[in-house]
């Protein structure tokens, strides 16, 4: 019965859901907000007793390089703080076997057991770890990858890159709730070369940010498939999409290099900006592919430019 109710308790959310993972994560190096100096304490992270939420616990690391650091804080993710009123994030069957940090870029890699995990505990037990974490001066992002494969969410596509900021907290009920967004999307007209815009109500989980709704739609593509059309190849996948200081970082995978519609380079790269840019917050868009921003999209595109919106290439319709 102790075990029901505790299950209950965390389905009904209480205090749960820490999501939007798409986050971001693989993302062009961004200031890290939650960074510390070395005269500043930390805050560990640890899951509360019905597994709905996390705590933390004001923390003076004793180590000074970043190495130590890492290891420091990651022994205290393991331990179970006095009390008895919190969790420990990490456990003797969920572990990091090893890690690299490369150019800001920290990499865990996790006992295969992490998959164990129900969806619930996993996603707080990562928020925790990524939140403790990315205090770090050094460590701007966090990767979690299972032995030598990443980690991937419940659609199966990988978690990639995150930081402090690809957590959100739900409470209650909107956990599940479903909601109703109207979006001004741009696609291509006939001929490719300009982008028409579209107004449409899509419908999806407060779970998902409006910002991933947009590109999602992008990648269905228009309603009225009649007189507009696609912009974005259909094996286009958002690995992670995250916004901070007014610019929106949305990474790719490498299907949107691939020969999509014939469309010019400059309408897809725009419909993807002046869409995300119609909402509230979003002044500029880099895009990443595989995380990646040396790259240039299709002949004239750079990929480590940061897109403004464009309103020449918008085609005015009476």
């Amino acid at each position: 019965m102790k075990e029901k109710r505790k299950q209950s308790i965390r389905l009904c959310g209480l205090l749960s859901l820490l999501l939007l993972l798409a986050l971001l994560g693989g993302c062009k190096k961004k200031e890290n907000t939650e960074a510390k100096t070395d005269e500043e304490g930390y805050q560990i992270y640890y899951l509360n007793k019905d597994e709905t939420a996390t705590a933390t616990v004001n923390y003076q690391p004793e180590a000074k390089d970043t190495d130590g650091l890492i290891q420091e804080l990651l022994k205290k993710l393991a331990t179970t703080p006095e009390g008895g009123s919190l969790e420990a994030a990490l456990t003797d069957s969920v572990f990091v076997t090893d890690y690299t940090l490369d150019n800001g870029q920290l990499t865990l890699h996790f006992d295969p057991a992490y998959q164990d995990m129900d969806w619930i505990r996993e996603i707080l037990c990562r928020s925790a770890v990524v939140r403790t974490l990315c205090q770090i001066p050094d460590v701007e992002y966090v990767s979690f990858l299972i032995g030598d494969n990443p980690l991937m969410d419940l659609d199966k596509n990988p978690v990639g890159q995150m930081n402090a900021d690809s957590f959100v907290e739900n409470t209650g009920d909107a956990i599940n709730e479903e909601t109703v967004t109207t979006l001004t999307l741009y696609f291509a007209n006939k001929s490719g070369d300009k982008l028409v815009k579209e107004k449409v109500n899509v419908t999806g989980s407060s779970n998902i940010s409006v910002e991933k709704l947009v590109v999602e739609s992008l990648i269905r593509g228009p309603v009225s498939g009649d007189t507009d059309y696609p912009t974005l190849p259909p094996g286009t996948k958002i690995l992670s999409i995250s916004t901070k200081d007014g610019i929106c970082y949305v990474n790719l995978n490498d299907g949107f290099l691939e020969q999509g519609y014939n469309v010019t380079e400059a309408v897809t790269i725009y419909s993807i900006v002046d869409s995300l840019t119609e909402l509230s917050g979003i002044i500029k868009v880099q895009i990443l592919v595989n995380g990646e921003t040396d790259l240039v999209y299709k002949e004239s595109m750079r990929l480590d430019t940061i897109y403004e919106r464009n309103l020449d290439i918008i085609e005015q319709r009476e």
